[in-house]
């Protein structure tokens, strides 16, 4: 790894060095020690997270009430994984899979929380469907986290996708998960894209070569027809063909 040499002081911006009894000025740091988001109001640091760190802590409102992150943990392991967004319809058959998985997490001491980048209005509507499509009752809590503070705060951005963002220009989550231990300790971390293959789809949960596969938002229902041929509509974003193996 190529090691990084600090700029001499010399270099530092003029105004960076100016010191002024009525205001302080923020200090020069190296951007290879800082990461920070900026926004209207406020820089906010944001913490790196390692196997072995601290989950941070915080306060939101989910689909059971309100909960401090680590109050609701307890002495139980957690799972925690995002979504980019309600009604995406491969989030939507993972969430029925875990949803009927629960028992089986439940017999582990493991607790599970989903978050999505939207409020709970949204994710009441969504878990209905979900419940509809999968034939299940989802019964742990949804994080509502439309400002994406939480989703910052443990990283749950893209840097490949610069246009994953929504009306405000705040990015959306991408599908993270995090495997928390009793002591709040991070044990395990994975992230993956929502991209799809050269066949222009998506697959479901638990696909395997030759199943169904899922029929993109971005393509029409009518263009999907007159590309793949049959088309199954189980909710309007929620489309499935088959393109064999």
């Amino acid at each position: 790894m190529a090691s990084y040499i600090a700029r001499p002081v010399s270099r530092i911006p003029s105004t960076l060095l100016i010191q002024s009894s009525r205001t302080q000025l923020p200090r020069y740091t190296s951007p290879f020690l800082r990461r920070s988001l900026a926004t209207p109001t406020t820089e906010k640091e944001q913490p790196r997270l390692r196997l072995g760190s601290l989950a941070p802590n915080f306060e939101a409102k989910t689909t059971q009430g309100d909960i401090d992150f680590h109050e609701w943990i307890g002495d139980k392991w957690a799972i925690l994984f995002s979504h980019p967004a309600d009604f995406t319809p491969v989030c939507t058959t993972e969430l029925g899979a875990f949803a009927k998985l629960k028992p089986e997490f439940d017999k582990r001491g493991v607790k599970l929380i989903g978050l999505s980048a939207n409020d709970l209005t949204s994710h009441a509507k969504w878990i209905s469907d979900i419940d509809e499509i999968s034939n299940t009752s989802l019964s742990f809590p949804i994080i509502a986290d439309p400002d994406r503070h939480i989703a910052w705060t443990y990283d749950m951005v893209d840097a490949q996708d610069t246009t994953n963002i929504d009306q405000k220009g705040i990015a959306f989550t991408i599908r993270s998960v995090f495997v928390i231990d009793p002591a709040k300790k991070i044990r395990l971390t994975m992230m993956y894209p929502g991209t799809g293959d050269g066949k222009g789809v998506t697959t479901p949960v638990d696909w395997v070569p030759g199943g169904d596969v899922i029929v993109p938002p971005t393509v029409g229902t009518e263009d999907a027809r007159k590309k793949f041929g049959d088309v199954r509509v189980v909710k309007p974003y929620l489309r499935f063909t088959n393109v064999g193996k």
